[in-house]
């Protein structure tokens, strides 16, 4: 294994090198170039140059000596991007972006194989940052709002932690919006497709007066549910409805100083995407009875046609004695459905989830000299999720009866923070420099219940929603799945006045507060007439941050954590102009994701920081006259202390206490997840992307990524010890896209134009759970987009008609899929084996990528 792994290295570095010296084309990985050709349709010349502020300057991409990749506002609109969920299609192929466990509230981004497994939580965060105008949004969730007027979406792959800070070790997906124009414009959509969608947006520009510049927008995207709900009144699943607005303010008081504010508040209601059981019973095991041989219906399982009892939980003594494993029998009312659903087999209580976002933004800019520029960034945000997850019905959990089922996961979250940002950019001589220093802090509570909303009837055809009145004093059993009722007595009250009127069994409530302090630098040489650029730069963070986990289980706790770390993260960029189009690069830098706390491990289970290491080499190159570019870029990346997480369903009745004493576990049932810094993970990658442009108004567009990576094996504390293989999540090894664009003058349709638009997007099969071998469908999506588009109408209105469809083709495939549910799990004390659960043997679960889509839009622009 270590031969092929070092062939394997070898394999990546040559291939490499090769492509470097073997084309002088190459250059950096970018989708980006798939835009310019749309915004120059209808040039007769080549590919238009593509600004970038990846540098916190404005530069051209070709020409800035990090990989990045941008899309345009019509490369969002030929793919009808709606929100960051639809990118999940691999419209980038380096990256990654899938919804955290079913829910689309929180969003897992990941690049480069750097990709979060959970970090939706009060003290946890990502490896990938998400900016907007700048600003780094502190949380995962809310990130799949409605998106406002983006003028370009630039994906910064590899470590951003000189320029951009934490938690930009794989990089930084950076949103920038359009600013005021201070002319009078304004553009309306209005659009309906199938599954009830319907969609409409308005941006208005006012002129400028008292040299102040206004522009507001409003959006709205509406799509009923893909899985219907048999229940009557719940809403379904892969439902959305999004609605918010924008305004922005643009203040030039004199020469030289721009002042642009902006305040933004969005509500986006959702419901996941359907869990739904793929198989049942993949291993084979004996299906069991609740009915014993001569007996009457109970709830202990039997071997068939006999009084034996098997299956359940079986300890290391009656396994000795010969009792035998057997699951429990598929209720009747469940079938399994190994393609996608239309309809759930069982109606469940689901209502939409609630993301609330909003936020203020001060960006000042003084040009105090030619060579310099003075520039402030002021901005408070915040984020509240009442999240409302019922996606896995009876698909998660076994059969029995009269038993309850189907886990409600509730979460109500907050989350507000604030951030400050200076910085000084420049240039003299021969030097250009950015200078700055960072404050950011945030504070984060979150409290979550779990529910059951279901019971079964004796023989599983039939079931009852339970009742949302608690009466008496509130346990697990009887919590119901609203969250407030008129009678009942909650015990944590009298210490936790928060949850006086709650008749919710609280799993868990904990807060958490951050601080960061950060001080960077980048400075360029370039001697003249070299051709060489030679870039070195630094950050130095201060990173502190607490906590507490105040209930476990609807007991008050009083577990905390605190850590404080400092570290300095380097960046070295050597850069070469081989000609006036080709530019070459090499760079080393660091970034590192911050350390937290697990509120899941039911003791705050503290974790430290993870850090990477970056090597890389890339080209850029226009040719044939700017009609085609190339571009390549070659990567190794090396992580150590890796955050993983472990987790485990406690089946386990009793626990065993150091005297030996055995007393009930006070943990049965629940979820219970612990983070580790588990150790180092490599990761190679190739990267290539080819745009030519062989006649006036047709682009053809090709992007492709190679990832390989290698995780370690840890100690799973759950398992007594035993080391287990990890696997990095939502990461294929291959992955491509390409896209046609086509623009067709028609001058007989009054200067109108014909746009055609054809997307295709391809990943090889992935993980999507660190502790399981088993892999997602690799998946085929293609999007296509037909405009008439800038058909005057008179001298200042211009209407563009246009049809869209996602998922052309209505390709079915698996994105997230767990055997959690189809293996026992093994109880442990210690590193001894106590029992071995059977009961929770059900099968596979999975979700699926959405169904087609399509639709028919009408805007129109003054």
């Amino acid at each position: 294994m270590q031969n092929v792994s070092r062939f394997r290295l070898s394999l990546l570095a040559g291939a490499t090198l090769f492509a470097l010296s073997a084309m002088p084309a190459l250059a950096q990985d970018q989708t980006a170039t798939t835009t310019s050709a749309q915004a120059d349709g209808n040039d007769q010349g080549g590919l238009g140059e593509i600004i970038v502020t990846a540098q916190r300057r404005e530069t051209n991409l070709q020409q800035t000596p990090i990989s990045i990749s941008v899309l345009s506002t019509e490369a969002l609109q030929d793919r009808h991007v709606q929100s960051l969920f639809n990118l999940a299609d691999g419209t980038v192929p380096s990256l990654r972006v899938a919804t955290f466990e079913a829910r689309q509230s929180a969003l897992t981004i990941g690049i480069r194989g750097i990709v979060p497994y959970d970090q939706n939580q009060t003290a946890r965060d990502g490896g990938v940052s998400v900016y907007i105008d700048g600003v780094a949004l502190g949380k995962t969730q809310g990130l799949n709002a409605a998106l406002f007027d983006i003028e370009r979406i630039e994906v910064l792959k590899g470590p951003q932690g000189t320029l951009f800070g934490r938690n930009t070790e794989g990089g930084a997906l950076s949103m920038v919006t359009k600013a005021p124009t201070g002319e009078f414009g304004a553009r309306m959509t209005a659009g309906i497709g199938n599954y009830g969608s319907r969609n409409a947006d308005i941006h208005l520009d006012l002129p400028a007066f008292f040299n102040i510049a206004l522009k507001f927008d409003g959006v709205y995207q509406h799509q009923d549910p893909t899985v219907k709900d048999p229940l009557a009144g719940s809403v379904g699943w892969n439902y959305y409805d999004r609605k918010g607005g924008r305004a922005a303010a643009r203040w030039t008081p004199f020469e030289g100083l721009t002042a642009d504010f902006s305040y933004d508040y969005a509500k986006d209601e959702n419901t996941p995407q359907f869990s739904q059981l793929i198989n049942y019973n993949p291993n084979n095991y004996t299906v069991g009875t609740y009915t014993p041989a001569g007996g009457t219906i109970g709830t202990t399982l039997y071997l068939p046609g006999t009084a034996t009892a098997c299956g359940g939980t079986i300890t290391a003594a009656q396994a000795a004695a010969g009792r035998l494993p057997c699951v429990a029998p598929l209720a009747p009312a469940v079938g399994v459905h190994p393609e996608r659903q239309k309809v759930a087999d069982v109606g469940v209580p689901q209502q939409p989830s609630v993301d609330i976002t909003h936020g203020f933004t001060s960006n000042l800019k003084y040009k105090v000299a030619p060579g310099l520029e003075l520039r402030s960034i002021t901005a408070w945000r915040g984020v509240s999720t009442d999240q409302w997850d019922n996606s896995g019905g009876p698909e998660r959990s076994t059969y029995a009866p009269n038993a309850n089922f189907s886990r409600y996961s509730l979460s109500f979250l907050k989350q507000h923070q604030f951030s400050q940002e200076f910085q000084a950019v420049g240039s003299f001589d021969q030097f250009d420099f950015v200078l700055g220093a960072y404050y950011f802090t945030e504070h984060a509570t979150e409290y979550a219940a779990t529910p059951l909303s279901n019971l079964w009837n004796a023989d599983g055809t039939a079931y009852t929603i339970r009742s949302p009145i608690v009466t008496g004093t509130v346990t697990s059993a009887n919590s119901g799945y609203q969250p407030y009722a008129a009678s009942c007595v909650n015990t944590l009250a009298a210490t936790v006045p928060q949850f006086t009127n709650s008749c919710q069994f609280i799993t868990r409530a904990s807060k958490a507060w951050d601080h960061n302090y950060s001080a960077f630098g980048n400075l360029t040489f370039s001697p003249e007439g070299t051709g060489l650029h030679f870039t070195a730069g630094g950050r130095f963070t201060k990173d502190k941050r607490h906590g507490a986990l105040y209930v476990v289980n609807n007991a008050v706790q009083g577990f905390t954590f605190e850590n404080s770390i400092s570290r300095f993260d380097p960046m070295f960029n050597i850069a070469y102009d081989a000609t006036q189009d080709v530019h070459l690069y090499a760079k080393y830098s660091t970034g590192f994701r911050a350390g937290g706390a697990n509120d899941r491990s039911q003791s705050f289970n503290a974790f430290g920081p993870e850090s990477v290491k970056s090597y890389e080499i890339g080209a850029k190159m226009d040719f044939f006259d700017h009609h085609a570019r190339f571009n390549i870029a070659g990567y190794i990346m090396d992580r150590s202390n890796t955050q993983f997480d472990f987790d485990l369903f406690d089946t386990a009745a009793t626990i065993t206490l150091p005297n030996g004493t055995a007393v009930p576990n006070p943990t049965n049932g629940a979820h219970i997840e612990q983070t580790q810094n588990a150790g180092n993970t490599k990761i190679r990658g190739i990267e290539a992307d080819l745009t030519v442009k062989p006649t006036a108004g047709l682009t053809l567009s090709a992007s492709y990524a190679y990832t390989y990576w290698k995780a370690p094996s840890a100690v799973n504390p759950f398992t007594g010890g035993l080391p287990q293989q990890l696997y990095i999540v939502y990461t294929p090894k291959n992955a491509a896209s390409g896209a046609i664009d086509y623009v067709l003058p028609l001058t007989i349709a009054n200067g109108a134009n014909l746009r055609l638009h054809l997307d295709a997007n391809y990943a090889s099969s992935q993980y999507s759970f660190q502790l399981e071998p088993t892999k997602t469908d690799p998946s085929f999506v293609v999007n296509g987009r037909i405009a008439l588009a800038d058909i005057k109408m008179n001298d200042s209105a211009q209407v563009t008609l246009s049809l869209w469809a996602r998922n052309l083709f209505d390709n079915t495939y698996i994105y997230r899929r767990s055997n959690a549910n189809s293996s026992p799990v093994y109880n442990y004390n210690g590193a001894t084996l106590v029992s071995t659960n059977y009961g929770g043997i059900l099968g596979d679960y999975a979700n699926f990528n959405p169904p087609r889509t399509f639709g028919a839009e009408a805007s129109v622009k003054f």
